[in-house]
């Protein structure tokens, strides 16, 4: 096990349906499948860590209901560490997620429920989590007040960061300068720095803009492109992997996340470590749902050495 790699983030209960097409409003449409299953970005990344070899802990709030069993249920088996609150006045988070079955893309609505209450304070009871870990990372579904202040904490204490700004949002002054590692997708790339992403160059012009805001380093997701690596010295795209038939995407990015992570906590080089996650994710994309096609080390590295 590598040394411990701490996430801050919201799970929540994933409702998905498939089906050939989105519903237009107003209308009903008969589904292809239905599945009930864990999510979250937060405790998908923290259940990619754990499968990819890494010591996960999990720091977010859950209600006391069925959906915080699940959650429950579900790290341990994949063996993240819950540094949890429970609350009984507020729900345990929930996303709809439409799949198109032709595709495999996915769109998402989420509702953290007693996640989306996470604070300040909460980062302040959690700080020796966050400040002895080896590695720290969030994302953006929790407040974005008590991500920039668990940033802030394991930049001080010399933690390496990882900032997911996903969903997309617009980030507070300075919250870059706190993230030893930045890792949007193309949309989120845009978002952060007005530029559309649609070559490798247009990636490097958004990495540099990130980079400008604070970020030591940029990882720029592309989907079936793979991804770019781009710190200022070095530039480098790593090809995406192809492991299979697209099953659907969802989880994708929180494979990446998890793994690269991963392989940061135990020395690797930082572009080794992309490879890495760029395996992971080529894996889990081959795979129905999100923490449950979180792809073991043991498939991480044959996928590697093919």
């Amino acid at each position: 096990m590598t040394a411990s790699i701490v996430i801050l983030g919201v799970f929540v209960a994933d409702a998905c349906f498939r089906a050939d097409r989105p519903p237009n409003m107003g209308e009903t449409l008969l589904g292809n499948s239905f599945a009930l299953g864990p999510g979250g970005k937060g405790s998908n990344q923290a259940v990619a860590t754990a499968r990819a070899g890494g010591d996960a802990r999990f720091l977010t709030r859950l209600g006391r209901d069925t959906f915080a069993e699940m959650a429950l249920k579900t790290w341990a088996d994949a063996g993240v560490t819950p540094v949890i609150t429970q609350h009984d006045d507020a729900y345990t988070g929930a996303a709809y997620i439409f799949v198109e079955e032709a595709t495999g893309d996915n769109a998402i609505i989420i509702c953290p429920g007693v996640a989306q209450t996470i604070s300040p304070a909460d980062i302040d009871a959690w700080s020796h989590e966050i400040s002895s870990a080896r590695v720290f990372m969030t994302q953006l579904e929790q407040p974005m007040d008590a991500a920039f202040h668990a940033l802030r904490m394991a930049r001080e204490a010399s933690t390496t960061t990882i900032l997911n700004p996903a969903p997309a949002a617009s980030l507070p002054d300075g919250m870059l300068g706190y993230c030893d590692y930045v890792t949007p997708n193309e949309t989120e790339a845009e978002g952060l720095t007005g530029i559309a992403v649609t070559s490798l160059d247009d990636a490097r012009r958004a990495a540099d803009g990130l980079m400008a805001a604070g970020a030591r380093a940029a990882i720029i997701t592309l989907g079936a492109r793979g991804a770019l690596y781009h710190d200022g010295e070095r530039s480098v795209h790593v090809p995406a992997f192809d492991a299979g038939p697209v099953h659907e995407t969802t989880g994708a990015g929180d494979a990446f996340n998890g793994a690269f992570a991963t392989a940061l906590a135990r020395g690797d080089d930082p572009v080794d470590a992309v490879r890495f996650g760029s395996a992971a994710a080529g894996l889990s994309v081959t795979r129905p749902g999100a923490a449950n096609s979180m792809p073991m080390r043991e498939e991480i590295e044959a996928l590697l050495a093919r």
